[in-house]
C-alpha cells in the first residue's frame, strides 16, 4: 500500500509540478462510513467518527473526504444511477399513509405536550375550568417562552401507560375520547414513517366510535371531604 501510495505521489508531482511529500498523505482505510452528500459537483462522505466523552461536554470528530466527481466519468455515471433510482421510486408510496383503525399506538409511550390554547379547549370540551383541566390532565411543566404548559398524564407512572383520553378495550378498537378537542401535538402527528403502527390490523376494518370521555364529577361526600 505505502509503494503504491509513493508511486502515487510521484506521479502527481511529476503531473502537476506540485511538491508531495508521504507525510500529507490519510493513507488510513474509509470505514465506518456516517454520512453522504452530493451536491451538484463534488461528493462528500463523513466517515469514522469518533466521540470523546468528559464529565460535561462530549467532544464529536470526524474525516472527511470531499471529492469533485463531475470530472470523472465513473462517477457521473454512478451519480446519474442515483438519480435514476429517485425518479424511478420518487411516487411510490409509504407504507403508513393512514393508521388502522382503532391502533392508538401513539397515545401509549409518547407524552404530547399542550399549549395554554390546548388546555382551554379541552377545558370547554370537558365543561371544566382551565385550572381544573391542569390539576386533573396535564403534568405541568414550564417553557422558555411559556407557551406549553405541560404534558397530557397517563393513566400510571410508566411512560410506556395509556393516555388518560385514550378509550376502548384494546388495540383495533381504541379511540381518543377527545378527539375534536385533542391537542396540536395529536393533530399534526403523521403515520408516515410511523415505526409503532399495529401491522396486525387492516386498514381496511371499522367500528363504531364509543361515547365521549366524561370528566368524573367531583361533589362533597357527608363528613364533607373533597371527592
Amino acid at each position: 500500500m505505502e509503494t503504491i501510495d509513493l508511486i502515487n505521489l510521484r506521479n502527481f508531482s511529476r503531473r502537476t509540478g506540485q511538491q508531495t511529500h508521504p507525510e500529507l498523505l490519510d493513507a488510513r482505510p474509509l470505514e465506518h462510513v456516517n454520512k453522504i452528500e452530493i451536491d451538484e459537483e463534488h461528493i462528500t462522505i463523513e466517515f469514522d467518527e469518533k466521540t470523546t466523552r468528559y464529565y460535561n461536554t462530549n467532544e464529536i470528530a470526524h474525516r472527511e473526504w470531499v471529492y469533485k466527481y463531475n470530472d470523472d466519468p465513473a462517477f457521473v455515471n454512478a451519480v446519474r444511477g442515483v438519480i435514476e433510482l429517485a425518479r424511478k421510486h420518487l411516487k411510490e408510496m409509504p407504507e403508513n399513509i393512514a393508521c388502522p383503525p382503532g391502533c392508538a399506538e401513539c397515545c401509549s409511550g409518547y407524552e404530547p405536550f399542550v399549549s395554554k390554547s390546548d388546555v382551554q379547549r379541552i377545558a370547554d370540551h370537558l365543561g371544566l375550568t382551565y385550572a381544573e383541566t391542569m390539576e386533573r390532565y396535564v403534568v405541568a411543566r414550564p417553557s422558555a417562552d411559556g407557551y406549553h404548559v405541560g404534558w397530557l398524564r397517563k393513566v400510571g407512572d410508566d411512560i410506556s401507560d395509556q393516555c388518560v383520553f385514550l378509550m376502548g378495550s384494546r388495540s383495533g378498537r381504541y379511540y381518543c375520547g377527545i378527539y375534536p378537542a385533542r391537542p396540536g401535538d395529536c393533530r399534526e402527528f403523521t403515520p408516515i414513517g410511523c415505526d409503532d403502527v399495529d401491522a396486525s390490523l387492516p386498514h381496511k376494518s371499522s367500528f363504531k366510535v364509543g361515547a365521549a370521555f366524561q370528566p368524573k364529577r367531583r361533589g362533597r361526600s357527608r363528613n364533607g371531604k373533597r371527592l
